[in-house]
C-alpha cells in the first residue's frame, strides 16, 4: 500500500508517521511531505518538502497516485483569522485541488481529513449530536466545513473515499508551535510540568473537549481502515472536562502545584471554553475511542516521545 501523510512535521503529523512505519501491516511505500522538516528520522520514508499550493510539486508529489492519503496540513486558527489570504490559499483552495489531484491519480483512494471542531462555532448549551448545525466562528473553521462538504460530494460521486474527522484542540502541542487559539489547552500541561507561574487566558470553568496526540492517531488509524459508508463526517468521541479539572489530573501526575492565574477572555471563552456534551454514539459504534480518563489524557503528553 501506498500512503502520505501531508503536515508530516507538525504535531499530529510526526507522531502519525512513526506509528505507520511501525505498525501498519502491507506498507510497501510511505512519502512524508511538509513545508520542510526539522529532522528526517523514518527509515524507509520518502520526504517531500514544498507548498501543496504550488502545482508543480503537487503533481510530483502524486505520482503515480497512493491508496491512503492523510490530510493534515493546515494553517492554525489564529493565524489564518489574522492572515486571511494565507488561511484562504492554505486552508481552502490547497486541500480542495489537492484532494482533486488524488483522485486522478486513484478514484478508490482513501483520504482521511483532518477537520476541526471549529465548524460548529457557537452551539449553544445543548448536548452535541450528529444532528447539530454547523455556524462557525472562525475563518478557519469556515474553510474546514467547506472542505467537509466538497469531500463528502467528491466521496457521494465515487471520486474518492473520504473521512472527515472533527478533531478538538489536541494536547499537549510544544509551546513553539503558535498560531493555535486553543494554545492554553496546552499550556497548562507544560506550565505545571515545569513548576512555572501562568496567566490562563480562560477561567476555571472554562470547558474543553480534549484529545491527546496519542488518542487523535488512533483515531486517524481506524477512519483509514473503515468500511466506506454513508458516514463521511465523524466526530470522534472526546473527553469533557473543564480547564481546572484537567490542571488537578496533571497536579496528580507530576506532584507539582499548579501556579495558574485563571483570566475572563470572554472571546476564546466563547470560542473554545464554552462546549457542551457530546453524544459520539455514531462515532462509538463505529469503533473510534477517546482517552480513557483524565489521567490518560495527562500522561500520554507528559511522558515525553511521540505520544
Amino acid at each position: 500500500m501506498r500512503i502520505l501523510v501531508t503536515g508530516a512535521d507538525g504535531f499530529l503529523g510526526r507522531s502519525l508517521a512513526a506509528r505507520l512505519a511501525a505498525q501498519w501491516s502491507g506498507l510497501e511505500h510511505l512519502v512524508l511531505s511538509d513545508r520542510q522538516f526539522a529532522t528526517e528520522t523514518i527509515a524507509g520514508a520518502d520526504y517531500a518538502t514544498g507548498d501543496l499550493g504550488d502545482a508543480a510539486f503537487l503533481d510530483h508529489l502524486l505520482q503515480p497516485g497512493f491508496d491512503l492519503v492523510f490530510h493534515l496540513a493546515s494553517v492554525p486558527g489564529g493565524l489564518a483569522e489574522q492572515q486571511q489570504e494565507l488561511g484562504y490559499r492554505a486552508n481552502l483552495l490547497a486541500p480542495l485541488e489537492f484532494a482533486r489531484k488524488v483522485s486522478a491519480g486513484n478514484r478508490h483512494a482513501r483520504f482521511v481529513f483532518a477537520s476541526s471542531i471549529a465548524v460548529y462555532g457557537d452551539v449553544g448549551s445543548g448536548v452535541v449530536t450528529d444532528r447539530t448545525g454547523t455556524r462557525p466562528l472562525l475563518t478557519y473553521g469556515a474553510h474546514k466545513l467547506m472542505t467537509e462538504m466538497f469531500l463528502s460530494d467528491m466521496t457521494r460521486r465515487g471520486e474518492l473515499s473520504a473521512v472527515n474527522l472533527r478533531f478538538p484542540g489536541l494536547v499537549a502541542r510544544p509551546p513553539s508551535e503558535s498560531g493555535h487559539g486553543s494554545a492554553f489547552m496546552s499550556l497548562i500541561f507544560h506550565k505545571i510540568a515545569a513548576g512555572e507561574a501562568y496567566a490562563c487566558p480562560v477561567p476555571a470553568t472554562a470547558t474543553c473537549w480534549w484529545m491527546s496526540r496519542s488518542a487523535a492517531v488512533d483515531v486517524l488509524l481506524h477512519a483509514a481502515r473503515l468500511e466506506q459508508s454513508s458516514l463521511a463526517t465523524i466526530q470522534p468521541p472526546v473527553l469533557h472536562a473543564t480547564v481546572s479539572d484537567v490542571s488537578r489530573a496533571v497536579e496528580h501526575l507530576t506532584g507539582k502545584t499548579a501556579q495558574i492565574d485563571w483570566g475572563d477572555d470572554q472571546n476564546l471563552t466563547r470560542i473554545f471554553g464554552a462546549m457542551p456534551g457530546l453524544d459520539a454514539a455514531s462515532a462509538l459504534e463505529l469503533g473510534f475511542k477517546a482517552d480513557a480518563n483524565l489521567d490518560a489524557l495527562a500522561i500520554a503528553p507528559l511522558s515525553g516521545g511521540l505520544s
